[in-house]
């Protein structure tokens, strides 16, 4: 009873309970006005006529639009008024603002080394076209002069993390999507406590729909009294709004500005095997050492003044005032953000430039395989021409609705020649792509609508780096505990499986 009781009063139901009150409200209050009076049903339908329209015309991905158009079409009296509230991907005036005026000082603290460029192009055009696509709209510069360690399961990469805020001694910064009270947490949060008694700066962001399930109202509170400054980002009230949609999906270590953690990993006990809770759940991160730090740095900072309506100064954290020295490498490393509120999709345009650039074989982990047409087609294009695509994604799923969608696009992309493995001994959320030896990325990024379009993400873009071989070597490794997934395995499918799966794929880019 008291579990129950708990259950029923904590945050999550009551903010619920609160939107299902007020869409059942304005639900019924439409329809009411609209059985009295004639005009005001016209009006709406006329209104949602607007909204088709204008959602047609619009830059959204084609597969939203669709998610869309068909419930207002349906719904003509308050399927516009829906749209409205909820349906894009806009935020106030204000926020726009503020973000362009961030946008625009990341982009004066991050300025691309014309020579390394320079020098970028004589080795590897089509490479390093691909890098000044990130320098022009992600404002995220390529460096020389830094050291790639990927790492997985998320075990090591907890290893390794403890082993550097130990060493902090200037700043840590933490932005994570979700931060759950256990042995990863408690373990992170003794050190950053004793680390800001020393007067090390101790930040730390996290979003409040990742960590509305995991940590208390007003934690950011409690961490403050404990001398850690913290944001929480987009806090979630119960009031219809679409900012809903945009969360901050970044997973974001950095100490010092000589090395910085990004990847799929959150701070949460089943990230690194304590908790087992979709069977063993099989991740990836990047640790980056060198120049390319101060672009993650940037990011936090950004992303941070932004919540604070701060105005800092950057250069009092770059690495050249601490003294960062040279770091002996290969290859070239470029971490990137992906802005939802800029109207360019980054993450993916990135993606898709790794699989148009592919000769010989793209191998991906990904744990929701929910593709719009031109990730669809991209990666049936290059297997048609003769590249080895090969997919892992999971076997026991962390959302069921979810996990449908991803299996309802298995047979097209089987069909073309992609190879899709399912991960049996639980759940893969490493978002990985490695491309002929050559290319790797590993991020935050999802193959799924969300990700791409409506979230905060970033990621790293690799280029003939000595952490490529290790991402290849570890999917090869991985594939050997997968079940490969048949023409016969899709088509043998129940027929009302098929059919659900077929409704829950039009309406995917919602969910």
């Amino acid at each position: 009873m008291k579990k129950l009781l708990r259950m029923l009063l904590s945050r999550v139901v009551l903010v619920g309970v609160a939107i299902l009150i007020q869409i059942l409200a304005l639900v019924i209050m439409v329809w009411r006005f609209s059985n009295y009076f004639v005009q005001f049903y016209a009006i709406c339908t006329f209104l949602s006529l607007l909204v088709v329209l204008g959602i047609v015309n619009g830059k959204s991905n084609h597969a939203y639009k669709l998610a869309w158009i068909i419930p207002i079409m349906m719904f003509p009296i308050f399927g516009g008024l829906f749209f409205l509230m909820f349906g894009g991907n806009k935020s106030s005036k204000k926020n726009k603002r503020k973000m362009q005026e961030i946008a625009q000082k990341m982009k004066d603290n991050l300025i691309q080394d014309q020579t390394i460029l320079k020098q970028f192009e004589q080795k590897d055009i089509g490479a390093a076209n691909q890098a000044k696509y990130i320098v022009n709209y992600s404002a995220c510069p390529v460096y020389k002069n830094t050291r790639t360690e990927y790492l997985t399961p998320g075990e090591r990469k907890f290893e390794r993390m403890l082993e550097e805020l130990k060493k902090a001694e200037h700043y840590i910064f933490l932005e994570y999507f979700i931060i759950n009270k256990g042995v990863m947490w408690d373990t992170i949060l003794e050190i950053l406590k004793e680390k800001a008694m020393q007067g090390v700066d101790v930040r730390v962001i996290y979003d409040d729909v990742g960590c509305i399930m995991t940590l208390p109202y007003g934690y950011d509170k409690e961490l403050e009294r404990m001398g850690i400054k913290c944001c929480v980002f987009n806090p979630f009230i119960p009031v219809l709004s679409i900012r809903l949609n945009n969360r901050d999906h970044r997973k974001i270590a950095v100490i010092d500005g000589r090395i910085a953690f990004t990847g799929g990993i959150n701070i949460a006990d089943e990230y690194i095997n304590v908790y087992e809770k979709y069977g063993h759940w099989k991740d990836a991160s990047i640790a980056v050492q060198g120049d390319a730090v101060w672009s993650l740095t940037v990011m936090f900072l950004s992303m941070w003044n932004f919540l604070r309506k701060e105005d800092e100064d950057y250069e009092a954290f770059k690495p050249v005032c601490l003294n960062s020295g040279h770091i002996e490498s290969e290859g070239y490393v470029q971490p990137f953000a992906d802005n939802p509120l800029d109207d360019e999709a980054v993450g993916e345009t990135v993606y898709l430039n790794l699989i148009g650039e592919a000769d010989r074989y793209i191998y991906i982990y990904t744990p929701y395989l929910i593709l719009d047409n031109e990730m669809n087609s991209a990666l049936c294009m290059a297997a048609k021409r003769g590249v080895d695509v090969r997919i892992i994604t999971p076997h026991i799923p962390d959302k069921w609705y979810v996990h449908s969608v991803s299996r309802c696009n298995y047979e097209a992309l089987i069909g073309s020649g992609v190879s899709i493995y399912e991960y049996t001994p639980g759940f893969v959320h490493a978002k990985t792509f490695v491309v002929d030896d050559l290319y790797a990325v590993v991020g935050t990024i999802n193959l799924d609508y969300r990700s791409l379009f409506l979230h905060f993400e970033c990621g790293v873009w690799m280029y003939k780096t000595e952490s490529i071989s290790e991402v290849k070597k570890d999917f090869l490794h991985t594939l050997e505990v997968c079940q490969k997934i048949s023409l016969e395995n899709c088509r043998n499918e129940v027929l009302y499986k098929k059919l659900g799966r077929t409704i829950l794929r039009i309406f995917a880019p919602l969910m």
